[in-house]
């Protein structure tokens, strides 16, 4: 949507124009545009060497449109207390035109011809070609004085109908009232003229205009808001010569903060209580940061400052300080950052004084930058030393995995407890197998030979040592009770009911749950389905220990199977007439067992009651305990199950 306002003298009205209208000036998207021109360009002119010269004028560069009419004030009568016009006329000085042209001299404006007018103050070319762009000097002057001053022109072609070029910046600060004049109306040679107000919003088409007025030729902001910070053209029409001339100026319009509210600056860095580290030798970097709200007409100021005194003022190549840093800019709110660079810092400069100042016209902020030298870390040692560290835990944890076995088996021997010393058993392990060809040749001719020829362990098999003629429950019992470790056999026919190896799993089973120190392991000599164990064996697998045999792989010594049988047996640390007695001791004991065995059997007919009755009562106590175990087992079993 376009808003056109539109005065013509004496009566003004606001016209709203739809997109279907061309207006005389297509308003699109605005570019803004910042021209600068040199502060003061100085030039010599040989005709008049006393002649005062002001140089060019720089706070405004005149730029028109190809085929308009341009307008030059002289700048001479921009300050009147300098210059009048008026009294300058009554006191007989006289104002005259130039162009500077190409030879660097200056050629009088010939005010005969038709596209030359000088109206009062103002040089008006109408139209205004590319040729007429250039250095124009208005020079104020008499018999006794003189003075002069340069205007530069430039002549732009219109790229098209919405080609809108900026020939002034205004600032209203939000919430402000602001008039906007159009440019050069106030030379205009005529007073009948048309003034046409145009602007627009691509961002927001629908703005409310409440807040903005045409009054005479001028265009009133009640109240700025952030959507009115667009490029404003006005666009006047007016008769020369019996002829109709127009131009177009573009103003531009930059919304900048309230005047409002609290207009100090701030320090944002250094912050209180910060302290920055430092490195003796070595080059540092301080950074000021520094908030400034907009004040008119102020050039906001950032610099540091060492024991009071600038980096100018030092003078010490060491001290560098560039220009400021613009960050941020919210709506004339800047935040501004200056960097003070130190090369090779020394001890000494820890105690001078580090200071960032920031100021305007409201107020002056500072704050001290706070230094610290930095304690030397040695993080190269440090990340050498963690990183032999991790990589030898890496090493040791990979030879753990590897030699496991290995390992345990070295720390027993060195750091375990021989349980000789702390029981009375006199076996270390009782085998228990089924009584079947191939898995009783395995148990005799390999696992009973290497656990008591190679390992020196002290072997216990029913069949083998006990006495015959015995009560096979007595005897069972009493060496498993007599043994700290039990070695089960698992086959299809190791626990089957009603045999002697079920018989002593469930006293080894028993001897466990009542707390005692023996320990069951079991032995997978070939591979049986789970489902084929007896239901004492299948509860009990969760808390014992299963050791397989690997057929040819497991004869080795050396082989897993073995290492990890030893683990479970009881720990050997003996010497020589240690073993040698022990084993003395061991035979010993079966030959009084033996004989003692024969003289009860000469004697049996006096004591045959009483030893009925004690096997009836060991009988039924061993029932018992099977029973009890059947129970815990069930309760194992069930509680499993459950999890």
């Amino acid at each position: 949507m376009l808003f056109v306002f539109t005065k013509t003298f004496p009566y003004f009205f606001i016209t709203l124009m739809s997109n279907s209208i061309s207006p005389p000036l297509c308003m699109a998207e605005y570019t803004r545009v910042f021209d600068k021109v040199p502060s003061t360009v100085a030039f010599t002119v040989n005709i008049d060497p006393q002649c005062h010269d002001w140089g060019v004028w720089a706070s405004e560069l005149v730029r028109v449109y190809e085929g308009e009419a341009g307008c030059l004030s002289c700048p001479l009568f921009f300050h009147p207390a300098l210059y009048n016009y008026s009294q300058s006329q009554s006191s007989g000085l006289t104002l005259m035109w130039y162009r500077h042209t190409h030879t660097h001299e200056l050629e009088p404006i010939d005010l005969r011809m038709r596209t030359r007018l000088k109206h009062r103050d103002a040089l008006w070319i109408q139209p205004a070609t590319l040729q007429d762009s250039g250095l124009y000097i208005c020079m104020l002057r008499n018999i006794s004085s003189c003075a002069k001053i340069g205007v530069q022109l430039e002549v732009v072609p219109r790229a098209g109908e919405c080609d809108i070029t900026l020939h002034r910046n205004v600032t209203i600060p939000l919430e402000g009232d602001h008039t906007l004049h159009c440019p050069d109306l106030q030379h205009v040679p005529n007073d009948t003229h048309k003034v046409t107000w145009y602007y627009v919003s691509p961002a927001r088409p629908n703005l409310p205009s409440f807040h903005r007025e045409v009054k005479g030729n001028d265009l009133v902001i009640y109240m700025m808001m952030e959507y009115y910070a667009v490029p404003y053209t006005c666009l006047v029409s007016y008769q020369s010569s019996g002829r109709i001339y127009h131009f177009t100026r573009t103003i531009n319009v930059k919304a900048v903060s309230s005047t409002r509210g609290n207009k100090e600056p701030n320090i944002l860095n250094p912050t209180f209580g910060h302290i920055y580290t430092v490195t003796l030798g070595s080059d540092l970097e301080l950074l000021c940061r520094a908030h400034l709200p907009y004040l008119e007409n102020e050039e906001p100021q950032v610099w540091w400052t060492i024991d009071n005194k600038t980096v100018e003022e030092l003078a010490d190549p060491r001290y560098t300080s560039p220009m400021a840093r613009l960050l941020d800019d919210n709506f004339g709110d800047v935040t501004l950052e200056r960097v003070l660079r130190v090369s090779e810092f020394s001890p000494a400069e820890l105690h001078r004084e580090f200071r960032c100042t920031a100021k305007n016209s409201r107020g002056l902020s500072t704050r001290t930058a706070t230094l610290q030298e930095e304690v030397y870390i040695p993080s190269v040692e440090l990340g050498c030393g963690l990183g032999v560290t991790l990589a030898l835990a890496l090493l040791l944890f990979v030879l753990y995995r590897v030699f496991r076995l290995e390992v345990h088996l070295l720390y027993r021997s060195w750091f375990g407890t021989d349980e000789r010393d702390a029981d009375n058993k006199e076996y270390d392990v009782y085998i228990s197998y089924a009584r079947d060809g191939e898995e009783e040749e395995f148990v005799m001719t390999t696992l009973r030979r290497v656990l008591e020829v190679d390992l020196g362990y002290s072997v216990c098999i029913f069949d083998r040592d006990s006495i015959p003629g015995g009560t096979i429950t007595d005897d069972t019992l009493h060496f498993v009770g007599r043994s700290r470790r039990l070695l089960v056999v698992v086959s299809a026919c190791s626990a089957v009911r009603g045999t002697q190896a079920l018989l002593e799993l469930q006293a080894g089973l028993a001897s466990m749950l009542r707390g005692g120190s023996l320990r069951v392991v079991l032995v997978e000599y070939k591979p049986v389905r789970k489902q084929k164990w007896v239901r004492e064996l299948r509860q009990a697998r969760l808390a014992l220990t299963l050791v397989r045999w690997e057929g040819e792989k497991s004869v080795p010594l050396s082989s897993r199977f073995w290492k990890r049988l030893q683990l479970e047996m009881p720990v050997r640390r003996c010497t020589a007439a240690h073993h040698t007695h022990h084993t003395l001791h061991t035979h010993e004991s079966k030959h009084t067992a033996s004989t003692q065995h024969t003289y009860d059997t000469k004697h049996d007919g006096e004591r045959g009651h009483d030893a009925a009755d004690t096997h009836h009562t060991q009988l039924k106590e061993f029932t018992q305990m099977c029973e009890s175990t059947a129970l815990i087992l069930d309760t194992l079993h069930a509680s499993d199950m459950h999890t």
